[in-house]
């Protein structure tokens, strides 16, 4: 095992810090782009970007290529034992990542990981246990749900912690995709429960979960859900293959702060892209948002005399604006890469400050409590499910 980094994240000679990245497909691609970004718009650390990881070395090689890393790997245990490796952004398949991060963990190295935090809700204790050891000894730790990147998100939670919208009532948190209502798509990994955990509800529920909780501050204390597959069999390699994994889930959450929220996902809503649409209700307020107008927030102020009431158009675009000083000049809009560029961001900051990181791996744990939830309730008939568990803390991101 490697020593742990020094107690300010720096690497033990205060050389730049070696990441490897582990997985170059969809998040590689993102996280790649974000990597090779940060530092020519914000503030950071020292890193290189060393090494890719990846199965196939033909492909991995051009991916390498293509994305900037300067050498590859196709065995991830190779990278822990080097010295020159400080980070591990792990971009590989959910069924991967609690492997992978406790021994990237032990080995001294900080670790992103992609979210959900794992496929089952065992690992996820694992990782979180994990993680909370290795901090006691310098090492971060952070989940990537780049959603709280969106700078009008990051507005939206500015404004409920500043009392703009009152005590909050209820929410609606709606994602959903279209990429599977073809019938004839083929089989993939996502619709394997084995590799994948669940569907809908691990790939984009996972998402609007951590954002009801961020958003508001809250825990999850009760949830009924349910599940549903439309297309039980999908095209596979050597003929028809069983879909194991749901395609859309639907979800009631009670939040120790009085708040109920119902959650929507699917990969089957025909004409829906990426839409992660919320809507936050207080009794001073209220906000709008949709993922595929990124850079706007539409906010109701209800303390105004009604007939001056209606819900206005920010274009979160200025440089008081969380992030957005570091980008372009007002009314340039920013797109969905950004907000890992702002991820990595927050992330080596973190390790420069020797500050942990938000969203943590305990946090990940409440998402995947939540998610462990809705499935119990769905098998048993939209039951209520209680979620025993001490809040988390949330450390402040930058």
């Amino acid at each position: 095992m490697n020593s742990p980094e020094s107690t300010d994240g720096s690497s033990p000679d205060n050389s730049p810090l070696g990441v490897a990245m582990i997985g170059y497909a969809f998040m590689g691609k993102a996280h790649s782009n974000a990597w090779r970004n940060v530092a020519s718009h914000f503030d950071v650390p020292a890193f290189e970007q060393k090494v890719l990881v990846g199965r196939d070395a033909g492909q991995v090689a051009e991916a390498a290529r293509k994305y900037g890393w300067a050498e590859t790997a196709t065995d991830w245990r190779s990278v822990l034992d080097r010295d020159d490796i400080h980070i591990v952004d792990i971009c590989a398949p959910g069924w991967m990542h609690a492997e992978i991060a406790i021994a990237a963990l032990e080995a001294g190295k900080h670790v992103l990981v992609e979210k959900p935090l794992a496929n089952t809700l065992a690992e996820a204790e694992a990782m979180a246990d994990a993680a909370r050891s290795a901090r006691e000894r310098g090492v971060q730790s952070m989940i990537g749900f780049n959603y709280r990147r969106v700078p009008a998100l990051a507005l939206a939670r500015e404004l409920i912690a500043e009392g703009r919208l009152g005590t909050i009532r209820h929410v609606r948190a709606a994602y959903l995709q279209d990429w599977l209502v073809d019938a004839d798509s083929p089989m993939t990994w996502r619709l394997n429960k084995e590799t994948a955990g669940s569907g809908a509800l691990g790939d984009i529920a996972s998402h609007a979960i951590d954002q009801v909780m961020f958003l508001l501050g809250g825990t999850v204390t009760e949830v009924s859900g349910r599940l549903h597959t439309f297309v039980s069999s999908r095209p596979g390699a050597d003929g028809p293959e069983e879909v194991t994994v749901d395609d859309a889930a639907w979800a009631t959450l009670t939040l120790d702060t009085g708040t109920i929220a119902s959650v929507e996902v699917s990969r089957m809503a025909t004409g829906q892209k990426n839409s992660l649409k919320l809507e936050i209700y207080g009794d001073k307020g209220s906000l709008l948002f949709d993922l595929e107008s990124i850079n706007e927030l539409g906010f109701l102020d209800a303390t105004v005399p009604v007939r001056e009431q209606g819900f206005r158009r920010i274009l979160v675009n200025e440089p008081e604006h969380p992030y957005m000083a570091a980008w372009w000049p007002q009314g340039h809009v920013i797109g969905w890469e950004h907000t890992f560029t702002h991820e990595i961001r927050d992330f080596l900051a973190a390790i420069g400050g020797g500050t942990p990181p938000s969203p943590s791996f305990e946090e990940g744990l409440a998402v995947q409590r939540v998610l462990a939830a809705i499935e119990e309730s769905a098998n048993a008939k939209s039951s209520i499910i209680q979620i025993s568990t001490s809040p988390v803390p949330v450390t402040e991101g930058a």
